[in-house]
């Protein structure tokens, strides 16, 4: 009987998980603290994804219809840029902010270098950054939880500070988030103010979690990244163990570390590399938090972290299978 071999180029381990089943897992995964967001910031939270939403897929669809491509709204990486995207401002962001910040992830920083796999950075961080820059006072207007401001009247009203801030008035101190009555486990489940998808923490972390589990992500980065965080925060900070679990608590460290950080196209492919990747993405967001003038520090730190992605690569690599040292 004669034996029939194929030869093929690598890969030869193949896996029937396609980038649509994928970005359903992460969604999955974010459906928890998407439910946190609307439990506490109400309608408010429900505006801001479905705007956010809306601009991401809307965009991708409308250009790839322009430009006469095929389109790839259905593998739903653009409903998971919207949502992390809408996880990373504030409640009351206005509807056409939350559509402008869509438009430029997906336009900008996706579509012109090619669609998904060729951004160099990560969308939603990036069209966060877009909109901080150009409305920093509707990016830092933080609401109260338990209020829907829509149709509240003043926004003054329902303002509020969030734990960074309290914290980067003590001068690494706790004072004045304790006097803020601001608790550990108010941070743990998320009864705080700050973008809707940053508050509930231990929603972020079950996510996380699930992703882990799922095979979806690895553990590497975001232990990394969150260990490197509060080890510098705790020594930075005069040995303060609750400062540097406040810090790590507080903003986007976690939904960074576990949704952003991972994200395939911007990181390395070596666990080597993923390592460095992730501790020097927690240096940058501690030294910002701490000593820069900006409260939070995460979405740069994780921006300049994938622009060093492409050297990291090239730099630290695997040894090829099979390959022999040269001798002397």
């Amino acid at each position: 009987m004669e034996n029939k071999f194929i030869v093929s180029s690598s890969p030869h381990i193949r896996s029937n998980e396609d980038t649509s089943y994928i970005m359903k897992q992460v969604i999955l995964a974010l459906v928890p603290a998407a439910l946190a967001a609307v439990y506490y910031f109400r309608a408010s939270a429900l505006y801001v994804m479905l705007f956010c939403i809306l601009g991401t897929v809307g965009s991708e669809f409308l250009y790839q219809k322009i430009s006469k491509q095929k389109s790839t709204i259905g593998d739903f990486s653009a409903v998971v840029t919207g949502l992390l995207l809408a996880f990373n401002v504030p409640a009351s962001l206005p509807w056409w902010m939350c559509i402008s910040g869509g438009v430029f992830s997906i336009i900008v920083v996706k579509m012109v270098f090619g669609g998904i796999g060729n951004n160099f950075v990560n969308p939603a961080l990036a069209g966060r950054a877009f909109l901080l820059a150009s409305f920093p006072v509707a990016m830092t207007t933080w609401t109260k939880t338990g209020i829907n401001w829509v149709g509240s009247g003043s926004l003054d009203a329902v303002t509020t500070a969030t734990p960074l801030s309290f914290l980067k008035e003590g001068a690494e101190g706790l004072a004045p988030l304790k006097e803020s009555g601001i608790s550990l486990i108010d941070m743990t489940l998320g009864n705080i103010g700050g973008c809707i998808g940053e508050t509930c923490a231990v929603l972020i972390i079950l996510g996380g979690i699930y992703l882990i589990y799922k095979g979806i992500i690895s553990y590497i980065m975001p232990v990394f990244y969150i260990g490197t965080i509060f080890v510098l925060s705790f020594v930075l900070g005069g040995f303060n163990f609750e400062f540097a679990l406040f810090q790590v608590l507080a903003g986007g460290v976690l939904l960074g570390g576990f949704f952003m950080l991972t994200d395939y196209t911007t990181s390395p492919m070596t666990k080597k590399g993923q390592i460095i990747y992730a501790v020097l993405a927690g240096i940058i967001a501690t030294v910002i938090r701490l000593y820069g003038g900006y409260p939070e520090g995460c979405s740069y730190s994780i921006l300049l972290a994938n622009v060093a992605t492409p050297l990291i690569d090239k730099y630290v690599n695997n040894r090829v299978f099979g390959e022999v040292a040269k001798s002397e």
